[in-house]
């Protein structure tokens, strides 16, 4: 609704348009109202009307329940057998009964008039899920995510472990480790290690640990399995190779040999799609840079010696930049990436113009992830652990 004071400034403004010429629809329209509108709210000697429609008297509908109606509601929702009984199951029972008295939606909307609708039964309210926990990495090292999963064996319901972190005392000294490799105790930001909602992380052995370190906890929402997406990619990759034995693991010796061999492969062989096709290792070390502009050097000597095989800009080798676990919104991405340099080292654009053509191609093109970027240098099973999963920047 508009206050009389607003009507009042519009219509005298309208006013002195068409005092100078002006028409009154062009004039409504700037305005942002209709003309039929001034025309409702202008009375016979020109000023502005209320708005009349707080006022009005609605009267009483013919088909309203009467008091008796909405007393026996009451009673009715009251006696012991409904005590604990919410009304979409009171109105079948009494219609099973042969009894009538109101819709569900009235037996709710008298109830919630008499301050009784209220959760009935011992059931704990649903409670609403709260938003997924957010971190960018800008740089390797600052997300480390944890998690687990199951390997097959070949006795039908045996499994062995992958990241054997079942024990607050095994997962707090991997912790330790893994903070002496990367050499937290000497950076100025401390990492987020981000995991599940599992016994193991949530110890107080582990938590002593992590406070100790100065690592930040993170945790999944629960029951909500994409909360750990870097994880679980690696999970697929390494399921997913060649060599995963489907039918399962002879015994634990057997996972664990090949489970440290595919630790090496995916740190040091295997080109992530997710990071511009360099090894995991090398990002992390901070070479994909290099590496990048090389690779983009070379597609642009390979154009100029045949422009004609290039209808379009060269490959996209822009290093990656912040990765986002779980984002928010895609403010939260776009304020990341800002602080990143999208060109390649050498300091020239990544997509150059053509040969003889001198405006510069302005669009950008994603690499495009088969899996997230993200990597891991834990050898799982034991002692040979190395490294925790790290997200994005860091292998």
């Amino acid at each position: 609704m508009t206050r009389l004071e607003d009507r009042q400034t519009l219509l005298e403004t309208i006013h002195e348009a068409q005092a100078a010429g002006a028409r009154l629809e062009p004039a409504c329209a700037l305005a942002g109202i209709d003309a039929r509108t001034v025309q409702r709210w202008r009375t016979t000697d020109g000023t502005a009307r209320d708005d009349g429609r707080p006022d009005v008297t609605h009267p009483r509908p013919a088909h309203a329940l009467t008091e008796a109606e909405r007393a026996s509601i009451v009673a009715v929702a009251n006696e012991p057998r409904f005590a604990e009984m919410p009304p979409a199951r009171i109105v079948p029972a009494l219609a099973d009964e042969g009894v009538y008295i109101a819709s569900e939606s009235s037996f709710h909307r008298v109830l919630r008039e008499h301050g009784q609708m209220n959760r009935r039964g011992r059931t704990r309210p649903a409670r609403a899920s709260r938003p997924p926990s957010t971190h960018i990495a800008t740089r390797p090292g600052e997300v480390w995510c944890w998690d687990m999963t199951f390997l097959p064996a070949f006795v039908q319901g045996q499994w062995f472990y992958l990241y054997a972190t079942d024990s607050a005392e095994h997962a707090a000294h991997l912790t330790r480790r893994t903070a002496l490799a990367e050499g937290v105790h000497a950076s100025p930001t401390k990492p987020v290690l981000h995991g599940d909602n599992g016994a193991t992380l949530k110890a107080t052995t582990v938590l002593a640990m992590l406070y100790w370190l100065g690592i930040k906890p993170s945790y999944s929402r629960p029951r909500v399995s994409d909360d750990n997406p870097f994880v679980e990619a690696l999970f697929r990759t390494a399921k997913y190779r060649p060599d995963f034995p489907v039918k399962g693991f002879a015994d634990l010796d057997a996972a664990r040999d090949w489970a440290m061999r595919f630790v090496a492969w995916y740190n040091n062989e295997h080109r992530h799609s997710g990071i511009g096709y360099v090894t995991p290792a090398q990002r992390h070390a901070g070479e994909d840079k290099a590496l990048l502009a090389a690779r983009h050097e070379l597609y642009q000597q390979a154009r100029a010696s045949n422009p004609a095989r290039w209808s379009r800009q060269t490959r996209n080798w822009t290093p990656s930049g912040a990765v986002t676990l779980n984002p928010e919104r895609e403010t939260a991405d776009r304020a990341a990436l800002a602080q990143t340099q999208l060109s390649c080292s050498i300091g020239a654009p990544a997509f150059p113009s053509r040969p003889g053509n001198s405006r510069p191609w302005s669009g950008t093109k994603g690499m495009g992830s088969a899996e997230p970027p993200g990597a891991t240098r834990s050898a799982p099973l034991g002692a040979s652990m190395a490294r925790m999963a790290s997200t994005g920047p860091s292998p």
